[in-house]
């Protein structure tokens, strides 16, 4: 496909000028998700939000299928380098657990693709991801906890404890609608969790 099919402006998206990147296509769609759902991941809309023609996808992707896969995959890869990535430095249990818990607690977009994944476990692309992430959390909060002092089966408690309250309050304010938290109300929630299920020294 020539350069100039590739940096084609659609009728409603800007001009794009050089060639956009398979990363580019999986990140356009991982916005779209965040902002309708993975039902909404088509490549028409698709190329009319980053102004180029379907041809741009196809140089790429062999189908919607396989950019949804890999818009997974950089969700997945993106979420297990910023977040445990920066977790890594810090050596002592309980404060790894804080900066976790701020991390995660003002992390406002991943959440919301986290949640619209879950409507959607149904998929087969997204079955697999959720898994695989949701195991991942989970081994890396037993594995925290214990460190913080927990014997094996109550850091696994623990850990489930949290992941269910993190999975819930997602729901209650992403699917249910509830009313969304003034700034220091939630900053006195998060810091309530803290207290609460982090181990004293």
């Amino acid at each position: 496909m020539s350069q100039s099919a590739q940096t084609k402006p659609s009728r409603t998206g800007p001009e794009r000028t050089g060639r956009l990147s398979a990363d580019d296509w999986a990140q356009a769609a991982l916005d779209l998700i965040a902002e309708q759902g993975v039902a909404a991941v088509a490549v028409e809309p698709l190329a009319r939000r980053l102004g180029v023609t379907k041809g741009s996808f196809y140089w790429h992707f062999p189908s919607r299928d396989a950019l949804l896969v890999a818009a997974l995959e950089r969700w997945e890869k993106v979420e297990q380098e910023t977040v445990f990535g920066q977790l890594e430095p810090i050596s002592d249990p309980r404060e790894r657990l804080r900066a976790l818990f701020n991390l995660v607690a003002h992390e406002f977009k991943s959440h919301v693709i986290y949640s619209e994944l879950l409507k959607a476990l149904d998929h087969p692309a997204v079955q697999p991801v959720i898994g695989r992430v949701s195991e991942r959390r989970m081994d890396y909060l037993t594995a925290s906890f214990r460190q913080a002092g927990l014997n094996r089966t109550d850091a696994q408690h623990r850990a489930r404890l949290l992941y269910a309250a993190y999975v819930g309050f997602l729901q209650l304010n992403l699917q249910l609608h509830q009313a969304r938290m003034q700034h220091d109300e939630f900053e006195a929630y998060v810091e309530h969790m803290m207290a609460t299920l982090i181990p004293s020294s």
